[in-house]
């Protein structure tokens, strides 16, 4: 009976030692989905920290450097871009520039916004926007249109004296959207959007011993062409039904008060 009662205690001892140590082990979930804003950009196309519409990118780097970044937009989107850069505490005029390319990396025309602006000596901070024009579902070829997929934003200095050169900087990177609905609704889509790497997906479809890995993970929060509900729907409607109200009213103001009284012959 004692050595029930060791052997017992024992296994108990044990249970509670490796206890906190299985939970040590597990995987904790994170409490949110969403990703974090990238703290650093990249240098160039292919390595471009991917943010998110809404979040706030951060990134530190010199005096010179060309910083990137790349977001996602659908169709029926009117991206707004808006960058802060933060300069040394002395330093010479500078002249700054943001510029933003299209999946196919066609440089985009800003509708309106300071793209290119000049801070003066020893200006504490310098602030760039860009208002592209609205993300549409289909395009002509020839056009230069902006279609749905990735966006890439560089952010450089154009103006600069060779003193100022390699002096520490930071910059700050946010955008946002403005749903335009039906009013760029078009007769058309694309049949992929123009995202990195999308080929190699479309090419691992048909042939599984193909790679599948893709370049670009970002993309709008209810998938691709996720505007395909529009106010256009809407004022469909309402004028069919107005339509079908005005051909009613027609047919009872002009069919009269029915077929004529029949006088009597002699009357």
């Amino acid at each position: 009976m004692r050595i029930t009662r060791v052997l017992g205690g024992a296994l108990l001892a044990l249970g509670l030692a490796a206890g906190p140590a299985a939970a040590d082990s597990s995987p904790s979930a994170s409490p949110s989905g969403e990703s974090a804003a990238p703290t650093s950009a990249g240098t160039s196309f292919r390595t471009a920290a991917e943010v998110e519409q809404g979040q706030t990118a951060t990134a530190s780097a010199s005096t010179g450097d060309y910083l990137y970044w790349s977001f996602a937009a659908d169709s029926g989107q009117r991206p707004t871009v808006k960058t802060e850069v933060k300069l040394p505490a002395a330093h010479r005029a500078q002249t700054w520039q943001i510029d933003v390319y299209d999946g196919l990396r066609r440089r985009q025309a800003c509708q309106y916004g300071a793209q290119t602006r000049t801070a003066a000596q020893d200006a504490a901070r310098v602030e760039l926007a860009c208002v592209l024009r609205t993300v549409r579902a289909w395009s002509e070829p020839w056009a230069n249109d902006p279609l749905p997929g990735t966006y890439y934003v560089r952010l450089t200095v154009v103006g600069l004296s060779a003193a100022d050169l390699g002096q520490p900087v930071s910059a700050g990177l946010q955008v946002t959207s403005k749903d335009i609905g039906g009013a760029a609704a078009v007769d058309g889509s694309l049949a992929k959007p123009l995202v990195p790497g999308i080929a190699v997906t479309s090419t691992a479809e048909d042939d599984d011993s193909s790679p599948t890995a893709v370049l670009s993970s970002i993309e709008p929060d209810d998938g691709w062409a996720s505007g395909w509900w529009s106010d256009r729907w809407v004022w469909t409607g309402i004028g069919a039904v107005l339509a079908a109200l005005a051909g009613i009213g027609g047919y009872t103001m002009t069919r009269g008060a029915g077929r004529p009284r029949q006088v009597p012959p002699g009357a």
